[in-house]
């Protein structure tokens, strides 16, 4: 039998053989030599598609949209690859090798409808955005349609993944891989709606290392395509390229499938933590609230089980057995009838005085007053007693709650700033805008504010590190107030010196997230390699960024800005730094700087001194970081013609002009709080426009002709009056103020500088129950301090809390404090304090109406809570560090407490479960006749103040220019404010006098450091 030969070419097939004689060899009454289709009867030659092969022969047998007719993988695969060239299936004595009529049946099928137009050509390619595990250079470059720019992988690693994001789901019928040389021997593609859960719908093997396009049938509904690289072809010592990755499927069926699988209420799409248990609290990302809960309460004059308890409500017991024991005696069948109240946080809580003891099987007992705490079997419902008196030995612990508690498992919280999934360590921030850089001292214009700051100058980020958690990348998800410039759109990774950065990608546009008719906008950009140390990024990596805000048109102001050198490092979050080094790279702050826990600022190197009180905190909350600038706005604007009092060209606040008086002290917050700091008093014969002067009647009341302060600036015709420092009166070193009043001589008065505002958040922050067992009325300890609770009334609800803020703790949360200084220092109403201070007799006052509205009262209170707690600073100085000891052991901190564990239940997510050290107790002492005033109020007398925090004391000269200590401003320096100290604060003043003069600087070294 003659063997043929059989030539294939690109256009199509040229067969030569006996059948090539034949004019019109499949007898369709065409000429082979016009003939579209050769191997098929095809009279019509019709061709749909254009492409020159009649629909006849335009057949995918095999669905790799090429079609059957030049398909060289269809011949190869059926027929060539054994290299048979004498086999004859038919019969007909034509090999198979060269039989047409085989050819025809098996793939050139019946004329019809072109396969090809119809398999490939109405299936549209879908737009999509891309991630990775891992990148030397971004995923983004596979779909940006261009088969010059390429996403890799770091090298080395397997698996290597590639992540398409459709932004809705659709109907998917291919995907084409236009791969470079290094690629995939072995991968897997991969899809899903929620972007955890994923279905396998194809497994490629034998890939060879070389350019090549894989075109892979794929069927179903999803979002999410992602190839999955689980080995690297032979000779591919690199990582995966891929020049274009490309998604086919049905455009016009795009559908949302909002699956929850969990039954948390956050769909699985949204979803950062699925599989949470049922009926667990959750958050908005469908994570576990995890927080310390209150073990023990008190109800009806006893403790009983807090809601953190076994048994919440019911009646605890103490057992006279433990007593001397150091522990509990109760164990075995004896802690079945009486349970004990187990701890499994950090600490018991809910009462003054807990702590734990160690049970003997391991676990922790709460105790009270030392005691441990237990609850009876015989008790069946809250409010029983049975067990009172049970063998002479069990007994109640009666407990008179003197106040409400300011915050509790009750509370409503904001969204935790840190979500630890199984999968990645999601952290949450918000930064904003700023001129230059870090470490840009030349300038001196990094932590300013710019003119317009509060309009699209600030962005959220969320940080999704899978490091150590099954992946490989940090992801960098960015959300900015306005649209970035897509050529300018730096976030930048991995300082090197001064403002330059050793990666300095582009983000990623993701218009899918963006709203229409919205300004904001969504980018991202992922990260895998650590170019400082060369290797795939580790859990404990540095990972310094800045963000770029080049932004595009804004409406007011300029566009180009930098962002804050944020320090993230890999596996923990975001942490203060201090740089190091000449190139003053940055590391985590040691925790003994860190006075402000969380809220705690980096160290600053950009020669700003004065700007220390007016930043965010480091852990600022992406949620809070508009909130923030708008209530900074507030704070800023003067209330009588809503001028901005910082840059000349910031719009004004029309909304709050008009609203100023008809008495009051100053016309803005800032008037009074210049940058947020101390006060400083004013010349002689000068009015004291940076005071607030409480006066009164002599029997506690209003003075009747002014009210409770008195407000020298009115918007009217009278005013009440003046007051002016007439004079100083020197003694010993020391001075003291001697004041003069024009118009009304109030019978009783006490005058106030403004103190600095930073730390209130977190002073409100602190546990109740933690104020109160530092309190010692009677002096019980008889140390010679009596420290006591101011118990003030809540002017929202009538409720009875713990005093906190102001000179004698008069306020009990940071927005009764900004409600009040609204109401007396400038005249401005709120819902909370609708009336002005007005005295009885007094005529030219305001009348009572709520003039601020709720939420401008709620951002400026949030933006005062959540200033920036500057650094402890010299932490290895020898000095500083032997006047630490000097302060402990002169008795400083009987009064001056250094450090406190915050509420676990603060609607703050960035005061919560914060460790800080402030050198304060809240509480008010009597510090002697030299400080004391004329004036009672409340139940603070007037020789009482509260004891007032320490932290940021060493800044004051830089932020205020100047130095004023103690509530009038009498002090001129910290050793003249240690000397005033009298009363309970006599024998620290005279442990400090007795020390040498280089004790005495060590010490003050100390201060200075806060």
């Amino acid at each position: 039998m003659m063997k043929l030969q059989l030539t294939l070419i690109a256009a199509g097939l040229l067969l030569s053989g006996p059948f090539a004689q034949a004019a019109d060899s499949d007898s369709d009454s065409v000429n082979d030599a016009a003939d579209n289709c050769l191997a098929v009867a095809n009279t019509s030659q019709r061709d749909t598609d254009g492409d020159n092969i009649g629909n006849a022969c335009d057949g995918d047998v095999n669905n790799d949209c090429i079609v059957n007719f030049n398909d060289l993988s269809i011949y190869a695969d059926n027929f060539f690859q054994s290299g048979d060239l004498d086999t004859d299936n038919n019969g007909d004595g034509i090999t198979n090798f060269a039989d047409l009529q085989i050819m025809s049946s098996q793939f050139f099928g019946a004329p019809g409808p072109s396969g090809f137009f119809n398999a490939c050509n109405t299936a549209s390619e879908l737009a999509a955005t891309a991630s990775s595990n891992s990148e030397l250079q971004p995923a983004s470059l596979a779909v940006d349609g261009n088969l010059s720019t390429r996403w890799e992988s770091i090298h080395g690693v397997d698996p290597g993944i590639l992540i398409l994001d459709l932004a809705q789901s659709y109907p998917l019928t291919r995907v084409e891989i236009h791969w470079e040389a290094a690629n995939a021997q072995n991968y897997l593609i991969e899809a899903s709606n929620d972007n955890f859960s994923w279905d396998t719908l194809a497994v490629r093997t034998g890939g060879q290392f070389g350019d090549r396009t894989d075109i892979v049938d794929i069927a179903g509904t999803y979002r999410y395509l992602r190839m999955n690289g689980q080995t690297r072809s032979v000779g591919n010592t690199y990582g995966y390229s891929i020049w274009e990755m490309d998604v086919f499927g049905d455009a016009d069926a795009a559908i949302e499938i909002d699956v929850d699988a969990d039954d948390d209420g956050v769909i699985d799409a949204l979803d950062l933590c699925p599989g949470t248990p049922p009926d667990s609290n959750i958050d908005d990302d469908g994570c576990v609230v995890i927080g310390s809960v209150n073990e023990v309460a008190s109800a009806d004059g006893i403790l009983v089980g807090g809601l953190g308890s076994s048994a919440p409500g019911f009646s605890l017991y103490v057992f006279d057995n433990d007593i001397g024991a150091g522990g509990s005696t109760c164990n075995g069948g004896c802690a079945n009838t009486w349970p004990p109240v187990l701890v499994e946080d950090n600490a018991a809580s809910g009462v003054a005085n807990l702590s734990t003891i160690t049970r003997d099987d391991g676990s922790r007992q709460a105790a009270h007053d030392g005691r441990p705490l237990y609850f009876f079997a015989g008790d069946n419902n809250p409010g029983d007693i049975n067990g009172q008196g049970a063998g002479g030995v069990w007994w109640l612990i009666e407990y008179s709650q003197l106040y409400e508690t300011l915050y509790d498992e009750t509370t409503p919280l904001e969204p935790q700033l840190q979500d630890n999934t199984p999968t990645a360590l999601v952290t949450r921030l918000a930064d904003r805008a700023r001129d230059r850089h870090a470490r840009e001292a030349q300038f001196q214009s990094y932590d300013h504010w710019l003119s317009f700051y509060w309009e699209h100058r600030t962005a959220e980020i969320e940080i999704v590190d899978t490091i150590g958690k099954g992946g490989n990348s940090v992801t960098f998800n960015v959300t900015t107030e306005w649209p970035v410039n897509p050529q300018e759109a730096e976030l930048r990774f991995f300082h090197l010196n001064a403002a330059i950065y050793a990666d300095n990608g582009i983000m990623a546009a993701v218009p899918s997230l963006d709203v229409p008719g919205e300004t904001r906008r969504h980018y991202t950009r992922s990260s895998s390699f650590n170019p400082l140390t060369g290797t795939a990024l580790q859990v404990g990596d540095r990972m310094e960024f800045e963000l770029s805000q080049f932004l595009t048109g804004t409406p007011n102001g300029r566009d180009n800005y930098y962002g804050t050198a944020i320090l993230y490092v890999v596996g923990e979050g975001v942490v203060p730094w201090e740089a190091q080094g000449a190139a003053q790279n940055s590391f985590p702050m040691p925790m003994a700087g860190r006075i402000g826990g969380g809220t705690t600022l980096n160290y600053q190197y950009s020669d700003e001194p004065d700007n220390h009180f007016i930043q965010m905190p480091t852990n600022l909350s992406d949620i809070n970081g508009q909130v923030f600038v708008l209530g900074r706005r507030v704070h800023h604007t003067d209330f009588g013609d809503g001028s901005h009092n910082e840059a000349a060209d910031n719009d004004g606040f029309d909304e709050l002009a008009g609203l100023l008086g008809t008495n009051y002290v100053n016309r803005s917050c800032v008037a009074c709080h210049e940058r947020n700091g101390r006060a400083l008093p004013p010349g002689v014969n000068q009015n004291l426009n940076q005071y607030v002067v409480k006066v009164g009647d002599g029997g506690g009341n209003p003075d009747p002709l002014i009210g409770s302060v008195l407000q020298p600036q009115s918007t009217g015709g009278g005013t009440e009056g003046t007051v002016q420092i007439s004079s100083w009166t020197e003694s010993g070193g020391l001075r003291t103020p001697n004041f003069n009043f024009t118009g009304t001589q109030p019978a009783a008065f006490s005058a106030r500088i403004a103190p600095q505002l930073v730390g209130m958040g977190l002073l409100e922050a602190i546990v109740d129950a933690d104020i109160e067992s530092l309190a010692d009325p009677d002096d019980v300890d008889a140390d010679g301090i009596s420290g006591r609770m101011h118990l003030v009334t809540d002017p929202e609800n009538g409720q009875t809390r713990i005093g906190r803020f102001g000179w004698k703790a008069s306020q009990a949360t940071v927005k009764h404090q900004v409600a009040a200084a609204l109401n007396t220092d400038i005249g401005v109403m709120t819902s909370i304090r609708p009336a002005p201070d007005c005295g009885s007799e007094q005529s030219n006052c305001d009348e009572v109406r709520s003039e601020l509205a709720d939420e401008h009262l709620e951002k400026l209170t949030a933006y005062v809570s959540l200033l920036g707690m500057s650094a402890r600073r010299n932490l290895n100085d020898p000095a500083a560090l032997q006047g630490e000891a000097l302060f402990a052991s002169a008795g400083c901190t009987g009064c001056h407490t250094e450090s406190f564990q915050t509420s676990a239940f603060h609607p703050h997510a960035e005061l919560r479960d914060q460790a800080i050290q402030p050198y304060t107790d809240l509480l008010l002492h009597d510090m002697g006749p030299g400080l004391a005033s004329t004036l009672d109020e409340g139940g603070a007398s007037a020789a009482e103040w509260r004891t007032p925090p320490l932290w940021g004391i060493g800044l004051t000269s830089g932020v205020s220019g100047g130095e004023a200590y103690l509530h009038d401003g009498r002090a001129r320096n910290l050793t003249e404010a240690i000397l005033w100290h009298g009363g309970e604060g006599d024998a620290a003043r005279q442990a400090f006098v007795a020390m040498s003069q280089a004790e005495k600087d060590a010490l003050l070294a100390f201060l200075m450091s806060l």
